[in-house]
Parts: structure tokens; C-alpha cells; sequence
């Protein structure tokens, strides 16, 4: 069993890296990456920039750390989309459109559709390759299965899909209206379509 002072250490510990994120979202979110100075996002979280290497060894680490916590509310949304659905195939169809309509999200346009790709690059194509391709092979595999899709390699078929939404996601995301989002979820619509059994 852990100490009161382990325990009020690591306590520590877990705010002052909540703070640092907290900041750091923020001021990506409104200034971009490259324009972000590691002093400011340690003095709005009231921290020193020791703390900040010692927690993320430095700013790439700490916008790695944003894009995961990014990611998983992400991940939230769309599962608990997915979940409101009985028919699988209707799951998937409503889950490829909450992903383009997140695109309207200025702190995921933002931080995670144009600063993390130009910045992490390789480790973000990665977390991509083991966690969204894979999740959505899984699923489309599972839909062939069940019937709901017509036959092909899951693999392959994931990577296209993945390769549209992503594409058509940065594409809403560089317009200020509402139309390319429209169209977008049209064209994913269509596309869909096609794969039907």
C-alpha cells in the first residue's frame, strides 16, 4: 500500500500534468502549434518548465499528449454514436458522418487535423495505423460476416474508407461554411452505398 506522501506526490503529479494539458489545448487551439511559447503554456498552468520536460520531455511531447487525450473523446463520441444504433451496418454509417461533422470543431481542426500531422508526422500516422485502421477493418470485417457489406479484403477496404473521411474531413475543415460538410456527407453516403450486400 502507498504512502500518504506517495500518494500526495503522485496526486500532485496527475494535476500538474491535467494543468499543463489543460494549457497547452487552449493555446493550440488558439494560436497553432509553431506559434505557442512554452513559457506562457507553463504560466497559465502555474508550473515551471522543468515540470513540463519532467511530464512530457517537451513541447512535441506535450502536443502528443493533447492529440491522445484528443483522440479519445473522439473515440468516445463515436462509440457511444455507435451504440445508439441496433442495426451494425446504420452504426457504422452514422459513426462515418460524426467524424466529418467533428471536422467543424475548430479545436480538432485545429490541433488535430493540420498542427499534429505536420508536426509528429510518422507517430501520427502510427497511432493511426494501429487504433483507427484496425478498429474499422474489425468493424467492416464483422459487416461482411453478418452479411450487411459485400466481400472484400476488410483490410484494404478499411484504408480506402480511412483515406475518404480523413481527406474529406481536412477539406470541411479548411472551409468556413457549412456546404462542404454537406456535400461531404453526400458523397460518404453514396459511397457507402456501393458496398452494400
Amino acid at each position: 500500500m502507498a504512502s500518504p506522501q506517495r500518494r500526495s506526490r503522485d496526486q500532485m503529479s496527475a494535476e500538474t500534468t491535467a494543468r499543463l494539458l489543460a494549457a497547452a489545448r487552449r493555446t493550440f487551439a488558439a494560436q497553432g502549434y509553431a506559434a505557442s511559447a512554452m513559457d506562457a503554456i507553463c504560466a497559465e498552468a502555474g508550473v515551471t518548465r522543468g515540470a513540463l520536460y519532467h511530464h512530457f520531455g517537451g513541447k512535441e511531447g506535450l502536443l502528443l499528449a493533447v492529440v491522445h487525450q484528443l483522440d479519445a473523446e473522439i473515440s468516445a463520441r463515436i462509440a457511444a454514436e455507435d451504440a445508439r444504433h441496433a442495426d451494425p451496418w446504420q452504426g457504422f454509417r452514422a459513426c462515418c458522418r460524426l467524424w466529418l461533422e467533428q471536422a467543424r470543431d475548430p479545436e480538432i481542426q485545429r490541433i488535430y487535423l493540420r498542427d499534429a500531422p505536420a508536426v509528429l508526422g510518422q507517430k501520427m500516422r502510427d497511432m493511426d495505423e494501429v487504433k483507427t485502421i484496425g478498429e474499422i477493418r474489425d468493424t467492416l470485417a464483422a459487416l461482411m460476416r453478418a452479411g450487411h457489406i459485400r466481400p472484400c479484403d476488410p483490410e484494404a477496404l478499411a484504408r480506402l474508407i480511412n483515406g475518404a473521411l480523413v481527406d474529406a474531413a481536412l477539406w470541411v475543415a479548411a472551409r468556413e461554411d457549412d456546404s462542404s460538410l454537406t456535400k461531404a456527407m453526400a458523397a460518404t453516403d453514396l459511397l457507402l452505398d456501393g458496398l452494400e450486400a
